[in-house]
């Protein structure tokens, strides 16, 4: 196991969290490392343009296109994902995607009940909104789960492929960070793999969602880091070999 060797660099959630919550979770003995294993997968979870947009501008612009693209944060994320792609395939390790669609409002259930937007056409299967941005576009051999709900878990055969591969931890990037990921994260901690989530690979709607959640996620479930500490540690561990 390589454990994550923190430090004391600014996080996301500086801004949102106060000394008095830092100090409760700490003397409560939350925030330990979980640290990696030997055979990480990675989960790209709804890199879509339905959640990006077109083009990297302000997240108003980007509604303009599509109601839930978040913009520029998406893909500043996107760039960043681009980089762990490449060191996944030179290392022979798993890809896999979810790729969130719906034929219509019913499919949702009570999930599109509370998001309607969810149901739209430029969700559905074969719509432009739908597809995986180009930058992030899955080779053969990479694994795409398509989804219904948040968890990439929920309803799929992901556990199956997983254990396929021999995976050991879950490298967890997208969106939403308050959503989809943070439901992936969960499922994946509470199925026992390790997992970690590179804090500037993952992008929301919601500043104060988006910043919460990733300390939430670091007391409970996973370990968040940068993306580019979660390389060096990645650098260490041997590649896949067959």
């Amino acid at each position: 196991m390589v454990q994550n060797n923190g430090g004391s660099q600014s996080r996301p959630w500086d801004d949102f969290i106060t000394e008095r919550d830092r100090e409760v979770y700490k003397q409560s003995g939350f925030g330990g490392s979980v640290g990696l294993g030997t055979r990480p997968a990675l989960l790209i979870i709804d890199a879509q343009y339905r959640t990006t947009g077109e083009h990297p501008v302000s997240i108003e612009e980007a509604m303009k296109e599509y109601p839930t693209a978040v913009g520029k944060m998406a893909w500043d994320a996107v760039d960043k994902i681009e980089k762990l792609v490449e060191i996944f395939r030179e290392k022979n390790w798993s890809v896999m995607y979810a790729q969130g669609e719906r034929t219509g409002l019913q499919e949702g259930a009570r999930y599109t009940d509370k998001i309607p937007s969810l149901g739209a056409e430029y969700n559905m299967p074969g719509s432009r909104g739908a597809q995986i941005v180009e930058p992030l576009k899955p080779k053969e051999g990479d694994v795409i789960i398509y989804k219904r709900f948040p968890s990439i878990f929920f309803g799929t055969n992901l556990v199956t492929q997983l254990v396929n591969a021999g995976a050991d931890t879950l490298i967890v990037v997208g969106c939403t960070t308050s959503g989809c990921v943070r439901g992936t994260v969960v499922d994946g901690m509470s199925y026992g793999f390790r997992c970690v989530v590179p804090e500037d690979c993952v992008w929301d709607r919601g500043e104060a969602s988006h910043a919460i959640n990733l300390f939430d996620i670091a007391q409970k479930y996973a370990d968040v880091m940068p993306m580019d500490n979660l390389s060096q540690i990645l650098a260490d561990i041997g590649p896949r070999s067959g």
